[in-house]
């Protein structure tokens, strides 16, 4: 068969099995998902639910709720879904894969992300922290108190080295965990916890865990549940302030690649930790479909598990998507068919740097309705939206994360550069924006 012809039936083939695809989410992430979705010849139509103002460039926002399985998996089959990707966490914890797989009609149609029992690893610290155990995956050593065993846990403190790190169990938006550098903060932090409910129902157990002294970064594994991929590395800064000082945020920027994760620090992940992650949800009968984010701790070239999610970080996901080559469709139908492994990952050799605009206040209280200019006169940088709206004919700031600024360029240095000089193009009332992001990946 000549070149041109098998090129041709390539196209053919392509057209015919186009796809209706349904995105969930509204944020950052699922920006940059709609972006590089409808780059695939493979999508004939893109959904997000409830998108954002940024998103409509890609698709069409639905007014969908996320947790409402119901409305979700009609409008699934009305408008002839061919497949479904979760973008955040909460409906994945609350069983959306369940609901589809319980159901007789919705149960063809693929969705991407586990169900309840593998959303447990990011729904439930304690039981990361078993399955961990159980799968002798490297992680810090800790201990899990609830309210009713508040005494225990404060005695257990007592003997517990410092500094030491207190985690709610439970979803808390990226912000329940405190670094405690005295006994008499981590006495008041556990409780604010569990007596005073700082974080709410997420902080009703309190995982005490050893402190590790390194440096972090972003894993992130496409598993079909028997094979990978590892996706490019990347690393966010979750601090408000220069120099990650301040509160704790859902992130204000993110570079990739990780300048030390190179290929053998690599290899140690892949075999001490996603090798075995994957086997032992085979172990334990979890049947997983979907990303798994692996927050990582290098502790003098070791890596160690500080935390696993069941989705795509933001904001790196807006940095490791602009470094994905591939047909971003084809990955995931290789997970919904179960062949991901003959499907091909390309990486490119580029870096890539994203920093996040905020809301003045933000972590804290913060006023919305901003109106936004400025993301016309962005050059060589792909404005993701995350926290936005629009009325009548503006597009205003709705959420504390407004947009992510994202550039691919050759060296981190001058996709650093670059993000920061577009992001300073953008202006509202109010905004707010790291300008060290990378900084310490460029020493």
């Amino acid at each position: 068969m000549s070149r041109c012809l098998s090129k041709y039936i390539d196209v053919v083939i392509s057209y015919i099995c186009r796809m209706n695809i349904l995105l969930l989410g509204s944020g950052g992430r699922e920006s940059a998902f709609a972006w590089k979705i409808s780059q695939s010849p493979l999508c004939k139509h893109l959904f997000i639910a409830p998108g954002n103002a940024g998103t409509s460039a890609y698709g069409e926002n639905v007014g969908l709720s996320l947790n409402d399985f119901k409305s979700v998996g009609r409008f699934v089959l009305e408008n002839n879904i061919h497949l479904v990707l979760v973008g955040p966490e909460e409906p994945l914890v609350n069983g959306i894969s369940n609901y589809f797989d319980k159901d007789e009609k919705l149960r063809e149609i693929p969705v991407i992300g586990p169900g309840e029992e593998g959303a447990r690893l990011e729904g439930s610290k304690t039981f990361a922290k078993a399955f961990m155990r159980r799968h002798y995956i490297p992680t810090a050593a800790s201990q899990s108190f609830s309210k009713v065993s508040l005494s225990e846990g404060l005695a257990y403190l007592q003997s517990h080295p410092l500094p030491l790190v207190l985690k709610a169990d439970g979803l808390a938006s990226g912000k329940g965990v405190l670094i405690c550098q005295t006994l008499e903060e981590a006495e008041a932090g556990m409780i604010g916890m569990l007596q005073e409910d700082r974080f709410g129902q997420a902080g009703s157990t309190v995982v005490v865990e050893q402190f590790l002294e390194g440096t972090e970064l972003s894993v992130f594994v496409l598993t079909d549940g028997n094979s990978h991929k590892i996706l490019p590395s990347a690393k966010d800064y979750k601090r408000i302030g220069e120099g990650d000082t301040g509160l704790n945020t859902g992130g204000m920027g993110s570079v990739s690649p990780v300048p030390f994760a190179d290929e053998d620090f690599m290899k140690k992940v892949e075999d001490t930790i996603v090798t075995p992650t994957i086997g032992g949800l085979r172990i334990d009968q979890i049947r997983y479909k979907g990303f798994i984010f692996i927050g990582l701790m290098n502790v003098n070239g070791e890596p160690f598990v500080i935390e696993y999610n069941v989705r795509m970080g933001d904001p790196e996901t807006q940095s490791v998507l602009a470094r994905i080559e591939s047909d971003f469709v084809e990955l995931l139908m290789g997970v919904a068919e179960g062949n991901l492994k003959e499907r091909e990952l390309r990486i490119s050799s580029k870096a890539a740097a994203t920093v996040v605009l905020t809301s003045g206040g933000y972590p804290g209280k913060y006023i919305p309705g901003k109106v936004i200019s400025g993301i016309e006169n962005v050059r060589d940088s792909l404005v993701f939206h995350a926290g936005t709206r629009v009325e009548d004919g503006q597009v205003l700031t709705s959420g504390g994360r407004v947009l992510a600024v994202t550039s691919l360029q050759d060296t981190l240095f001058d996709a650093v550069q670059q993000a920061i000089a577009d992001a300073g193009r953008i202006y509202y009332d109010g905004r707010y924006f790291r300008t060290d992001i990378g900084a310490d990946m460029l020493d």
